[in-house]
C-alpha cells in the first residue's frame, strides 16, 4: 500500500514549528492597529485608497480585517497577517511603524511610488517575512546586507526600483528563499551564489553585475582606470546636450511602464520566460484532445492572464482555457518543486491512470523549463467554497443538492483512501478543492498532489507563509505529529459537512457570540456539550421537511471530528452513512468502492455508528 503521506522532518522543520508556535501566541492587537495608524499617517495616499477605508473610530475585536489590503491571523482578531497595499499610488518613504505590526509574515507595497532607501535594519522591522515585495517603486540607495537575516524569506522582489551598489553575498545563505528579483536597477558587481536550480533569479537590465549564470566577472586594472577617464570626458561633453533629452524620455518611458504594467500585471511575468519553449508537447492520457502543444496552452489562457484565473490553493493555480475550436479545460500552475523531471514523470504517469467519478480527471501535463502545468477537465459550476460563500449575495444551494455534493465527495474520497491502488491520503481537503460539473457532481481536486510538494511547502511553511485559507480543516493531531492520516482527511471532510450544513466558514462563525474566538469545529464542540446543536443549523434550509436528514448529517460530522483520531469513523463508514441519510434522493450509482478486508461486517459496523451517535 503506497500512501502518500508526510516524511519524517529534519530539526530545521522542528524550528519552523515552534515559530509558527511564537507568532501564534503573540498578541499584537493594540500594536498592530497602532501600526496601521503609523502607515496611514507616514504614506501621502494621493487615490484615498486608505483613507476611505482605514477608518480607526471602531472598538470591535476584527475591525482593521476589513481594512483595504489588511488580512489577519482571524477575522475577528486584530492581528496583521499579510498586508497587500500594492498598486494603490502610495507615496513617501518605507513605513518604519510596520515594526508594531509584530505577527507580520506578507509585505506587497509594489507599484506604488515609494523613494528613499531600504531601512539598513529591515530585519528588526519584519522579521518573520516571507514574502516581501517593493518592486515597481523608485527605491533608491543600496540593498541593505541585514535583509540576509529575514532567514523565513521565500520570495524578495526588489525588480524596478532605483537601487545600486552590489547586492550582499549574504542573501545566497537564505535557505527558504524561492524567488529573488532584481531586475531593472542599478546594481554593480558580483551577484550571490544561490543554489543551483533552487532559487528562480531574475537580474535584467542591471548592466554592472556579472557572475553566476551571467558570465565570470573580469578584474580589468589599470584599464578599467583608463576606461572611466576617457568614458568621464565623453559625459561631460555630452551632458548639455543629453540633459533635455532625459528630461523628455524620463517621462515618456514612465508614460509606458505605466501602461506596461497594466498590460501585464503583477503575477504573470513567469509565463514570458516560457518563450522560446512554446513547440514543448502537451502529454495526454486521453485519446479525446490527443495533440496539444505549450503554445495551444498559451493562446488559450491567454499567455496565462490573471483574468483567466480560476482558483488558487496551496499546491497552485488554476487557469480557465478555451481551445479555438475545442472544449474549455483547466491548467493548473503548480507550485515550484524541488522533485526531478524523472520524479514528476513517475508520478504523472501515476496520476493520470487514476479514474473515479467523483474525482477531476487528469487529462496531462507538460513541463516547460521550471514550469509544471496539470491539464484537468473544465467544472462550469466552481468548486464549492464559492457556491457556499458567494462573493455577492446568499447561497442558492439547497439542501438535496448539497447532500448530494456531501454523497458524492465522500464516495470519492473513500475511493482514494481504500480501493485505489495506490491509495492516496489527499492532506489538503477543502471545499475548494471539491469542485461542481454541469449538472453539480462533485469531483475532488488535487489528489496526489501532496506527494510533489516539498515536505516545508505543504506542512509547516502552509502556516510560516501565511497561507490560511485551509487552517481550518487541519485536524488538531497534525500540530503534534506532523504525520497525515487518513483520519486527518477524515476530520478535514467532517468540516466540510459543517459548511453544508450550517452555511458558516470554517475559521469563523457569524451567528457565535463576539466574545467567541475559536473556529466552526470549536463551535459545534461548544453547542454540542451544550445540547444545542439544532441551533448551528443554516436557517434557510429549516422548516423544509428536510430537519431530520439535516440533523443526521450534523451528527454525523460531528464524529468526523472528534478529537481522538481512532474514535472517527473511516471515510467508507462515512460515504455509507451519508448514503443510508440520502436514499430516497437516488443519488448513487453502482459502487465503485470495494470494502477492504480490514473494515468488516458493514451492517454492524453501521449500526455501531448509528448507536454512538445516539448516545451523544
Amino acid at each position: 500500500m503506497v500512501v502518500l503521506s508526510s516524511r519524517i522532518f529534519s530539526s530545521h522543520i522542528f524550528v519552523n514549528f515552534m515559530l509558527l508556535i511564537s507568532i501564534g501566541t503573540t498578541y499584537g492587537t493594540e500594536t498592530d492597529i497602532l501600526c496601521l495608524r503609523n502607515i496611514k499617517n507616514s504614506l501621502q495616499d494621493p487615490n484615498n485608497y486608505l483613507q476611505s477605508s482605514w477608518n480607526f473610530n471602531n472598538n470591535t475585536e476584527g475591525f482593521i480585517c476589513r481594512f483595504n489590503g489588511v488580512e489577519c491571523w482571524h477575522p475577528d482578531e486584530n492581528r496583521v497577517l499579510n498586508l497587500k497595499l500594492s498598486n494603490m499610488g502610495l507615496k513617501g518613504q518605507f513605513p518604519r511603524g510596520i515594526v508594531n505590526c509584530s505577527s507580520l509574515t506578507g509585505l506587497d507595497l509594489s507599484n506604488n511610488g515609494l523613494s528613499g532607501t531600504i531601512p539598513v535594519d529591515i530585519n528588526t522591522l519584519v522579521p518573520f517575512v516571507t514574502a516581501f515585495d517593493l518592486s515597481s517603486n523608485e527605491l533608491s540607495g543600496n540593498i541593505p546586507v541585514n535583509l540576509a537575516n529575514c532567514t523565513y524569506l521565500n520570495t524578495l522582489k526588489l525588480d524596478q526600483n532605483r537601487l545600486t551598489g552590489q547586492i550582499p553575498a549574504q542573501l545566497g545563505l537564505l535557505q527558504r528563499l524561492k524567488t529573488f528579483s532584481v531586475a531593472k536597477n542599478l546594481l554593480t558587481g558580483p551577484v550571490p551564489n544561490f543554489p543551483s536550480g533552487k532559487v528562480d533569479v531574475s537580474y535584467g537590465n542591471n548592466q554592472g553585475l556579472c557572475g553566476g549564470s551571467l558570465g565570470s566577472c573580469q578584474d580589468s586594472g589599470s584599464s578599467k582606470s583608463n576606461t572611466a577617464v576617457i568614458a568621464g570626458a565623453a559625459v561631460g561633453g555630452v551632458t548639455l546636450a543629453a540633459l533635455g533629452l532625459g528630461v523628455a524620455m524620463f517621462f515618456y518611458v514612465r508614460r509606458v511602464s505605466y501602461r506596461k504594467k497594466e498590460v501585464d500585471p503583477e503575477g504573470n511575468r513567469w509565463a514570458r520566460s516560457l518563450k522560446g519553449t512554446k513547440a514543448i508537447k502537451v502529454s495526454m492520457f486521453e485519446g479525446s484532445i490527443s495533440k496539444m502543444k505549450l503554445s495551444d496552452l498559451m493562446k488559450a489562457t491567454n499567455s496565462f492572464s490573471n483574468n483567466n484565473i480560476i482558483g488558487s490553493g496551496r499546491t497552485g493555480t488554476f487557469y480557465k482555457a478555451s481551445l479555438v475550436d475545442g472544449p474549455t479545460l483547466m491548467v493548473k500552475r503548480l507550485q515550484e518543486s524541488q522533485h526531478s523531471e524523472k520524479e514528476f514523470m513517475s508520478e504523472m504517469q501515476t496520476l493520470g491512470t487514476i479514474k473515479h467519478r467523483n474525482l477531476v480527471p487528469l487529462l496531462g501535463f507538460c513541463m516547460a523549463k521550471k514550469e509544471r502545468l496539470l491539464v484537468y477537465k473544465n467544472m462550469p459550476n466552481g468548486n464549492l467554497h464559492d457556491q457556499l460563500h458567494p462573493a455577492a449575495g446568499e447561497c442558492t444551494l439547497d439542501w438535496p443538492l448539497r447532500l448530494k455534493i456531501a454523497i458524492g465527495a465522500a464516495k470519492g474520497l473513500a475511493w482514494l483512501h481504500h480501493s485505489c491502488n495506490p491509495r492516496i491520503i489527499h492532506r489538503n481537503i477543502s471545499t475548494k478543492c471539491i469542485l461542481l460539473d454541469a449538472d453539480f457532481e462533485p469531483k475532488i481536486s488535487d489528489f496526489g498532489l501532496a506527494r510533489l510538494m516539498n515536505p516545508v511547502d505543504t506542512h509547516l511553511s502552509t502556516f510560516v507563509n501565511g497561507e490560511f485559507g485551509d487552517l481550518g480543516y487541519v485536524a488538531p493531531e497534525y500540530a503534534k505529529t506532523l504525520v497525515a492520516t487518513p483520519k486527518g482527511d477524515v476530520f478535514s471532510f467532517g468540516t466540510i459537512l459543517l459548511e453544508l450544513v450550517t452555511g458558516e466558514r470554517p475559521t469563523t462563525v457569524s451567528k457565535a457570540p463576539e466574545t467567541f474566538k475559536g473556529n466552526l469545529v470549536d463551535w459545534i464542540t461548544e453547542l454540542s456539550s451544550n445540547s444545542q446543536l439544532h441551533d448551528a443549523i443554516d436557517e434557510s434550509l429549516v422548516g423544509k421537511g428536510v430537519d431530520n436528514e439535516l440533523f443526521q448529517v450534523l451528527k454525523v460530522s460531528c464524529n468526523c471530528v472528534l478529537s481522538i483520531p481512532k474514535e472517527r469513523p473511516t471515510m467508507f463508514e462515512v460515504y455509507q452513512l451519508l448514503r443510508a441519510i440520502g436514499g430516497a434522493y437516488n443519488f448513487t450509482t453502482e459502487d465503485e468502492i470495494l470494502l477492504p478486508e480490514d473494515i468488516g461486517d458493514t451492517e454492524n459496523m453501521v449500526e455501531l455508528i448509528v448507536a454512538r451517535e445516539g448516545n451523544n
